[in-house]
């Protein structure tokens, strides 16, 4: 067992859900995150009063799965994000977990 970490532009939720379902990955959890390409703008935001939107609205899922799945999701990611027209690919990173209940 693993852990499947995905972050995915907002545009792009959608398509992961249905690459997680064809991975056979069922149960996993999401969260909303700002995503940041450029270190300075975290600095803007991070004001009282910051002058510039905060980040690109992004989504986190993360799932415990088995390899087999994660090596079908990974060869479906890398074929959706070879199409893109965007700069922002699905980003994805496998961890190893050393003990679990």
């Amino acid at each position: 067992m693993k852990l499947l970490i995905v972050t995915v532009v907002e545009e792009f939720e959608k398509d992961i859900l249905t690459l997680f379902k064809k991975a056979n990955i069922e149960s996993f959890s999401s969260s909303d995150i700002d995503g940041f390409k450029n270190p300075t703008s975290v600095v803007k935001t991070s004001s009282w009063f910051p002058s510039e939107k905060k980040g690109i609205e992004s989504s986190l899922f993360f799932s415990f799965t088995e390899d087999k799945n994660i090596d079908i999701l990974f060869e479906m990611i890398e074929k959706f994000n070879q199409n893109l027209e965007t700069n922002n690919p699905i980003k994805a990173v496998v961890v190893p977990i050393e003990r679990f209940i």
